[in-house]
């Protein structure tokens, strides 16, 4: 039943760009438009997404600028930059809206680190949790002589292997992250 390995495959590949998703989130000393992806402004009576409400570029690697669509709502924006989670102070001119992005302190790039690495196990042991999945549905298509043994077993190495191969894919990311976290 290769269904099963593809069905696998596509749930642990999605895990994966959830981890890469949530990686993105995660502030580094460097500026990114990425950063903002959660922020949501209060504007028009509802919650947009910033990048629905401004234009966001990053013309230096320290500095992040943030051009609203609309200036009535510049005041909003700032609002919601200041309420996240992002510990950034914007700076607003009335048309722009500037944020310096500071380096982080080695203790808060830990910090960091450390959160990298644990939403990096959180992804594994979902894929570990699929390939379980994957296995015990392998186990039932035998029990229902739907499979033969043969088959079962070279499923359940293929899933192994798959398996392996997202780990590997996921240690890769956290790799990077913890990299890209940890320069000065």
């Amino acid at each position: 039943m290769h269904s099963v390995i593809s069905a696998s495959g596509e749930r642990m590949k999605k895990t994966v760009a959830n981890l890469r998703e949530g990686f993105a989130a995660l502030r580094t000393g460097r500026a990114s438009a990425s950063l903002f992806d959660k922020i949501k402004v209060d504007c028009y009576g509802d919650k947009s997404p910033l990048n629905q409400v401004a234009n966001i570029s990053v013309p230096e690697a320290r500095l992040i600028v943030i051009q609203p669509w609309d200036k009535g709502i510049i005041g909003d924006i700032e609002k919601a930059i200041r309420s996240s989670e992002l510990s950034l102070n914007p700076s607003n001119d009335g048309k722009l809206i500037r944020i310096s992005v500071p380096p982080l302190t080695e203790e808060r790039r830990r910090e960091l680190a450390k959160v990298a690495k644990n939403q990096a196990e959180q992804s594994r042991v979902a894929v570990r949790n699929i390939r379980r999945d994957g296995n015990d549905e392998l186990k039932k298509l035998l029990k229902d002589s739907e499979l033969t043994e043969d088959e079962e077993s070279k499923n359940t190495e293929e899933l192994q292997k798959l398996t392996d191969s997202y780990i590997t894919q996921i240690n890769q990311v956290l790799e990077e992250k913890e990299k890209e976290i940890m320069e000065v």
